[in-house]
């Protein structure tokens, strides 16, 4: 008989391009994991994987039958955690993405809310790169993405929440007065510090860059926004860092001036996301009230 579990170590196996790896993923020794799949393939009458020495691949049916795969243990999900509570109640435990240039500086005040508001809901965050958690909020590993936009999927809810000022920030000692407004001349050829070109506020970054003629310093890409913190307040150029960073506890602008740019409006708009189907639906647009409104208090 075919199991949501054979399901989820084909899946895994798919993701992983590995036996061995995905089960350790899956918790569960390699022949468990191996004999189950054989079984499923044996069920459904087909090869689903091409076995190699150095991994596993899918066959063409193989494809076809994992995206089914993700549907079905999406909502296996679903059902779970409507079992676990009504929809519009804010029980259980909630997966929740988000990226590393935001979660640390708007989770902390609001989770302790949160907790107070709805003490039966417990939150697992997991930090990530915003377009791959996308794309595990639609495979279902991942209930709720709190992130910037764009944020695209058909299968997805997406509210926007607020907008987040992005600032350009140079080390103490910088020739740029932060007290006068700098035009482009100022900040022509300037080393401009970012993360990794995946990160949507790297991306800004290249388009602040380009419209004040500003360089984008390649063998600098920051880990996080500290690192990016550390670089510009030791003068290896400057950043852009958004507003609930620099306001923050965990981050803050120790060493580092805001400098005045003329005609400046970079900002970014976070967003929160789910599974357009997800019987949580109405939690999570509890949620999304309430981060709103500790947003913008924080940012007022």
């Amino acid at each position: 008989m075919l199991t949501l579990r054979q399901l989820e170590y084909l899946v895994t196996i798919a993701d992983t391009g590995s036996f061995a790896l995905a089960a350790r993923v899956a918790n569960v020794s390699q022949p468990t994991l191996s004999q189950q799949v054989r079984a499923l393939e044996e069920r459904l009458g087909a090869k689903l994987l091409e076995r190699s020495a150095t991994g596993a691949m899918l066959t063409p049916v193989g494809r076809s039958i994992v995206a089914t795969a993700r549907r079905m243990l999406s909502d296996a999900s679903d059902i779970v955690a409507l079992a676990a509570g009504s929809s519009d109640n804010l029980t259980g435990t909630l997966r929740l993405g988000t990226t590393p240039t935001l979660g640390p500086y708007l989770l902390s005040p609001i989770i302790a809310e949160l907790h107070r508001m709805a003490p039966r809901l417990r939150l697992h965050v997991r930090e990530g790169i915003p377009d791959e958690q996308v794309l595990e909020l639609s495979r279902g590993n991942i209930d709720v993405v709190l992130g910037p936009m764009p944020m695209t999927g058909d299968d997805l809810t997406v509210e926007p929440l607020f907008r987040e000022p992005l600032h350009l920030v140079a080390a103490l000692d910088h020739p740029i007065d932060a007290d006068v407004a700098a035009g482009r001349d100022a900040l022509v050829d300037s080393p401009l510090l970012t993360l990794d070109p995946r990160h949507h506020l790297a991306r800004q970054a290249a388009e602040v860059a380009e419209r004040y003629g500003m360089t984008i310093a390649p063998d600098y890409y920051g880990t996080s926004l500290e690192s990016l913190h550390q670089m510009v307040a030791s003068g290896l150029g400057l950043a852009l860092l958004p507003s609930l960073y620099l306001r923050s506890e965990v981050g803050g602008a120790t060493g580092l001036k805001v400098l005045s740019v003329e005609g400046w409006r970079a900002h970014r708009s976070i967003a929160i996301a789910w599974r357009r189907q997800s019987p949580m639906g109405a939690a999570f647009a509890l949620i999304a009230d309430h981060v709103q409104t500790c947003a913008r208090r924080l940012l007022a």
